[in-house]
């Protein structure tokens, strides 16, 4: 049996967004060195990644940008070439 990690932001209440979506409390634009290495290391990883679709849609459409290879050039690289599984009863 393979081994299974989650990696989630979450608030102190229990929420991962405000009620319009907005996420920006989880990542506030101040330099994280210990953040990046810990997302860094988990990029690197060979395992695969698990989405539900509006997740998925929300990476998929930043990671692959310049802008992305350009702020976290390892994130993106581990985001990019990681297989992924979306759980979505609307994307084929």
């Amino acid at each position: 049996m393979r081994k299974l990690s989650a990696f989630n932001n979450v608030t102190v209440d229990g929420y991962f967004s405000r009620a319009n979506g907005d996420y920006s409390w989880a990542h506030n634009g101040s330099p994280d060195p210990e953040f990046d290495a810990f997302v860094g290391s988990n990029a690197q990883s060979n395992g695969e990644l698990i989405f539900g679709r509006v997740t998925y849609e929300l990476m998929a459409s930043f990671w692959p940008t310049p802008t992305a290879a350009k702020m976290m050039p390892v994130v993106a690289a581990g985001m990019n070439s990681m297989p992924k599984i979306v759980f979505s009863s609307t994307l084929e």
